[in-house]
């Protein structure tokens, strides 16, 4: 399988995700089922396949994540050396030139990638057209919206 890359924050989050699932869901989840099984006839028992449908979801999301931790290759971007370079796990501050705006985003993994936070996935068009630069590089990138100019004002592996 191919390697995963991820940051050291997004392994610790799907970490922290795991043992929640393993310590508390799966244990609620075997719960509601034994209680389920106490009304009955399980063929019309709506309570144990819902639980059981519950147990399935959450299992198939443990597995997801243990597959993708055991495929992480973590890049902790702190350690490396700073060559002013766009990399994954850098923080991008970038100028929209069009509109005069002022970004700031994350480059990331797939699993760790988060609009709102402004955490970016590697794969994302924005992403692909930064990596390699450096500081005051003019990049466009083509957007679903149409060809967007930035201007890399700072880069930083924080």
């Amino acid at each position: 399988m191919k390697r995963i890359p991820m940051t050291v924050y997004g392994v610790e989050k799907l970490r922290k995700e795991l043992e929640f699932l393993k310590n508390i869901r799966r244990p609620e989840i075997i719960a509601s089922i034994a209680e389920a099984r106490e009304y009955g006839d399980l063929k019309e028992n709506a309570e144990y396949h819902a639980a059981r449908e519950q147990q399935w979801f959450y299992e198939k999301r443990i597995k997801d994540i243990e597959d993708k931790l055991s495929n992480a290759q973590i890049i902790d971007v702190k350690k490396m050396q700073y060559d002013g370079r766009v990399i994954f796990g850098s923080t991008v501050t970038v100028l929209n030139i069009m509109i005069n705006k002022k970004y700031i985003y994350r480059i990331v993994g797939d699993d760790e990638s988060n609009i709102k936070e402004d955490l970016i996935s590697i794969n994302s068009p924005i992403a692909r057209g930064l990596i390699g630069k450096t500081i005051y590089d003019i990049v466009v990138i083509i957007t679903p919206g149409g060809k967007v100019k930035y201007k890399i004002l700072q880069v930083e592996y924080i």
